[in-house]
């Protein structure tokens, strides 16, 4: 349905506008930077606080040296377990969309830097690669280690690694997370409305904030939003142009009903709003997709006790399970869901490029593709764009994202497999034959880790089977459920606690397709239903047309 903010909402905001216009609900305005949401502990959640420790660290010191020295090395692991031939969609009829929404989400909820590697070279963790390594020969796969708050990687005291973004779903990608890059974002000119360039797309960084690009490269000629990231793929910038569209379109309506309110009472206003859909996608569409739909507990309201804050465990290993559901090429169709003429986009290929959104038709082909095409099945494979051309070819810039993330887990001192599954209340798995019921797998297992209790656990939670009706294996569900829970139940501001009923309900009946349509030239064509594909007469995900 189209939101509008006539009528009774309208009324509502009216108010909350006006309250924030004069301060006198100050209270009730979540920080950018994600302090003082709660009460007794003012830095949960906030942006430059360490990652949480729900497993014990397993350092090869005990406090700050990579774990897993007995752990084969990263890049063999890619190359025996995880390398993808072909395309190998789910069978659930899931859409690109999953995976995408994800991605989205995570640059909203987790960012750990590494060390500047000419500051640092001391941190400097480069992946060796074989001579015989069919793409890297012997080329070392560049790691650097992340940064760790001070005073910590001592005897005594282990090394714990910093989120510098906000924990919470608080549109921190659309809005950023903290104050300088907030006020660039904005267009500062009454309306509340946030920064676009030509054609609605997202601002140009011409005044060269920090933005994750290659290096060398002109800042100016990428785009600038919450979250760093955002250039990362054409997808990604797709889902960030999406919510700053909707921003702008929500600013708009509540300054026609709202007249006198304040450019900053609309801004915040908007934002709010924004967050609240944001987080209503998460539980109503994304999370039922991904755990399936009795997965998650009801909300039973604000916990004072719950710290929100991001696990170790869940950014460095279970949340990238999305690695292995992503495509090798990003579908792109126009309106009557038929490849566009500039075609259809290898992955490999949209890397860093925004050029592929301003001359090659926008973002309303990317999301239809997204909406349209079956995602890979979550198992160890990975496709090889992520495998062996990850942000350019194999010694030219290039990487390996398997072996980033092995990498990247022992660098954060993860403990093993066995160990991260007692500790969320699992049986210890007795022999590497109870992890899959796939030959092929146990055998690659083995060959590889010897042992149960070795094996990395970002590698170890895609090796085993589903539960029934998620997508995902048993330890990547409950860590996964571990955090969004404690992600609701510990937001002050989560928008059922924080927002009049009616406009919670009002809001609820908002959808991801929904935002894409008041946004985009997308209509009918595109499924109310974006996370699945829809089906022909036999219950088959039906592509897109022929040419």
């Amino acid at each position: 349905m189209f939101l509008s903010l006539k009528g009774l909402f309208a009324g509502l905001m009216i108010t909350a506008a006006a309250a924030v216009s004069s301060h006198r609900d100050i209270g009730t305005i979540r920080s950018i930077d994600g302090a003082g949401n709660n009460p007794n502990h003012p830095e949960w959640g906030r942006a430059g606080e360490a990652l949480l420790r729900i497993v014990p660290p397993a350092y090869g010191d005990g406090y700050g040296s990579m774990a897993g020295h007995d752990r084969p090395g990263p890049r063999d692991v890619s190359n025996v377990l995880m390398d993808q031939a072909g395309d190998m969609p789910n069978a659930s009829g899931m859409s690109d969309m999953v995976w995408q929404w994800g991605q989205f989400l995570d640059h909203d909820l987790d960012l750990t830097p590494s060390h500047d590697p000419q500051a640092h070279p001391d941190e400097n963790e480069n992946i060796p690669t074989a001579t015989t390594d069919p793409w890297f020969i012997g080329t070392p796969i560049g790691f650097m280690r992340s940064l760790f708050e001070p005073g910590t990687s001592l005897p005594g005291v282990p090394r714990r690694q910093v989120n510098v973004i906000t924990a919470f779903i608080d549109a921190s990608n659309v809005y950023g997370s903290d104050a300088v890059r907030a006020e660039a974002l904005r267009a500062n000119d009454g309306t509340g409305r946030l920064k676009v360039s030509e054609g609605d797309l997202l601002p140009f960084n011409t005044a060269g904030l920090p933005n994750a690009q290659p290096g060398g490269l002109d800042p100016g000629l990428f785009f600038l939003a919450g979250d760093i990231r955002a250039n990362e793929q054409v997808g990604l910038t797709a889902m960030h142009t999406l919510f700053v569209r909707e921003h702008n379109r929500i600013a708009d309506e509540i300054a026609l009903v709202a007249r006198g309110v304040s450019d900053d009472a609309i801004y915040e206003m908007a934002r709010r709003i924004v967050i609240a859909e944001m987080q209503i996608i998460t539980y109503n569409e994304f999370l039922p997709a991904l755990l399936g739909r009795d997965a998650m507990p009801p909300y039973r309201g604000y916990r004072v006790d719950v710290n929100p804050g991001i696990a170790n465990i869940f950014s460095t290993a279970c949340y990238r399970f999305g690695h292995s559901a992503i495509s090798p090429t990003l579908m792109r169709l126009d309106a009557s869901m038929v490849e566009v003429p500039q075609g259809h986009l290898p992955l490999r290929s949209a890397f860093f490029d925004p050029r592929r959104i301003t001359g090659e038709g926008g973002i309303d082909p990317i999301l239809r593709g997204l909406a349209r095409q079956p995602m890979q099945i979550i198992d160890t494979n990975v496709v090889a764009d992520l495998r062996n051309f990850l942000f350019g070819p194999p010694g030219s810039g290039g990487f390996d994202l398997v072996s980033l993330n092995i990498q990247r887990g022992r660098d954060h001192g993860l403990a093993d497999y066995n160990s991260v599954r007692e500790a969320f209340g699992l049986p210890r798995k007795q022999s590497i034959e109870e992890i899959s019921p796939d030959p092929a797998i146990r055998e690659k297992l083995e060959t590889l880790y010897g042992g149960v209790d070795d094996i990395d656990p970002w590698v170890g939670g895609l090796a085993e089977d589903h539960v029934e009706g998620a997508l995902v294996g048993e330890l990547v569900f409950h860590v996964i459920r571990d955090q969004f829970v404690r992600l609701r139940d510990g937001d002050r501001h989560w928008y059922q606690n924080d927002m009049h009923p009616l406009v919670s309900k009002l809001l609820e009946r908002q959808t991801l397709a929904d935002v894409i349509r008041r946004n985009t030239g997308i209509g009918r064509e595109l499924q109310d239903d974006v996370f699945r594909v829809p089906s022909d007469d036999t219950g088959r995900p039906r592509g897109p047309r022929a040419r």
